[in-house]
């Protein structure tokens, strides 16, 4: 008789049906361990939770007063007699893979996860397991990325040649995660930086994490003479809004993985694209599957038919759960502390 898979998928979320708990549920439950804080895995409404210490302030940024328990990584917590561990994935601050042990296997459910280096968070770890659960949002080989040092000075070239030419920098980027990570790379002696408000919160929950940052701030505080050197982190649902003229004439681009397809700079008509992503490109998907030895990889959101059959082929035993994961940005434009810049409507699509 086969064993009973340790997690399965529940419409509420993925379910650990020995522990009795939920992994990133999209409805409410009662016991909800949390990989990462964006929107689209960390949701209000739970009756308790569990996440990584280091992803305590921007949860708390975010979801507001929950009854959170923290744990550093790689330390056991027991549930219903269930041996569960939070791992480095590398995709954001806090953010986790979560070990599950019972009776000799061990299960792997990675949340979102990148393997490039990255300032502000933990690089992922390879747990070892039976059974790993990954993302495939980038699962394409397609999408290779550049070293992010690379891209770091392709911004900051950007930028400089704008402030020298007395034009204001825009650059879209995701508000949690995505331009904390810009921060961490940009050259602040260039000019001011200058964020919106839905970027500002999360900042001071990185800074409270202890995560360097270059100061911010935001437009309301900012002289408008000051702007024409400035760089200027918005989420990209700003692109078009009232909230964009209060910078005159200005240059404008977006960091994104989707900024490697042909055309996506140009329907989008920004002036630059950079190639800069918070997930795993194909090669860092490879090499993370088989890091873990596991002979039975079950693939989430993204690029499902294509990754599924690749591993197949390979020789692994591949299958998809069906999830209500990706559209990260509709949880990353309004935090629950964000301040009045904040634009109320976030953009539509899938968010990177």
């Amino acid at each position: 008789m086969s064993q009973l898979p340790l997690i399965v998928a529940r419409p509420e979320g993925l379910y650990c049906p020995p522990g009795d708990f939920y992994i990133d549920p999209w409805r409410p439950v009662n016991r909800a361990v949390i990989t990462h804080a964006h929107g689209d895995h960390a949701r209000g409404g739970h009756a308790s939770y569990l996440a990584a210490s280091s992803a305590e302030h921007v949860l708390r940024t975010r979801l507001g007063d929950i009854s959170l328990q923290t744990t550093e990584y790689a330390e056991p917590v027991g549930i219903n007699g269930v041996r569960v561990s939070l791992h480095p994935a590398g995709h954001v601050l806090g953010s986790s893979q979560v070990r599950i042990e019972s009776k000799g296997r061990v299960w792997v459910a990675s949340g979102d996860y990148k393997l490039n280096a990255d300032a502000t968070c933990v690089p992922f770890e390879p747990i070892p397991c039976d059974t790993f659960i990954t993302e495939s949002t980038f699962g394409l080989p397609i999408y290779r990325w550049d070293d992010s040092q690379v891209v770091f000075a392709d911004i900051n070239a950007w930028w400089s040649a704008n402030a020298d030419s007395g034009r204001a920098s825009v650059l879209f980027c995701y508000a949690f995660g995505k331009a904390q990570r810009i921060l961490s790379g940009i050259d602040p002696t260039i000019g001011r930086v200058v964020v919106h408000g839905a970027v500002e919160p999360l900042n001071r929950a990185y800074r409270s994490s202890g995560v360097a940052l270059p100061p911010t701030q935001l437009v309301s505080e900012t002289d408008k003479a000051d702007l024409s050197r400035a760089l200027i982190l918005a989420p990209p649902s700003a692109q078009g809004s009232p909230w964009m003229r209060r910078f005159g004439d200005y240059s404008d681009a977006f960091a994104s993985g989707w900024m490697r397809l042909r055309g996506t700079r140009r329907r989008r008509a920004l002036d630059r694209g950079f190639v800069l992503s918070d997930h795993a490109d194909w090669t860092g998907l490879m090499t993370a599957i088989g890091a873990t030895g596991a002979e039975q990889v079950i693939v989430t959101h993204g690029q499902i038919p294509v990754l599924v059959r690749w591993l197949n082929e390979q020789g692994l035993d591949a299958s998809a759960f069906e999830t209500e994961y990706g559209d990260e940005e509709v949880g990353d434009v309004q935090p629950a502390a964000a301040q009045t810049d904040v634009v109320s409507e976030p953009e539509p699509g899938t968010a990177e």
